[in-house]
């Protein structure tokens, strides 16, 4: 099934993902909203979204098979019609599964003092041992 927005260009944060993905804008104004796409096999690297009040982030899948998970927690397998809420300072990583594409929206809850530390990348030892 095509994905209802446009794919948009390749991720200009791609230095923090393995594989490849692209993001289409579709909102920088009162709520930053994004359509994320991902190649099959590609995921980001494990990152926290940080805020002193407020924050986090909604991800909608639209399209695809998908993962996402919490440090320390099993793996959630994800499709289209999933919503996932990621409370600030969570450390997590989302992407498709190795024979998907996958792609959602990311939504970011505004606050105050909003960040992203991007850490260490989803290995593909861990990776390709994840099964529905």
């Amino acid at each position: 099934m095509k994905d209802v927005f446009p794919i948009g260009e390749v991720n200009p944060y791609s230095k923090y993902f393995i594989g490849t993905t692209y993001l289409h804008m579709l909102s920088n104004d009162m709520v930053v909203i994004g359509n994320v796409t991902f190649a099959a096999g590609a995921r980001n690297n494990w990152h926290i979204h940080n805020a002193q009040s407020g924050g986090g982030q909604i991800l909608l899948v639209t399209s695809g098979a998908g993962w996402y998970q919490e440090w320390g927690k099993t793996p959630q397998s994800l499709k289209p019609g999933d919503v996932v809420h990621i409370c600030p300072g969570v450390k997590h990583w989302h992407g498709a599964k190795k024979d998907s594409e996958f792609t959602h929206l990311a939504i970011e809850v505004p606050g105050e003092n909003v960040s992203t530390s991007w850490l260490e990348p989803v290995l593909d030892d861990f990776y390709n041992t994840l099964t529905d």
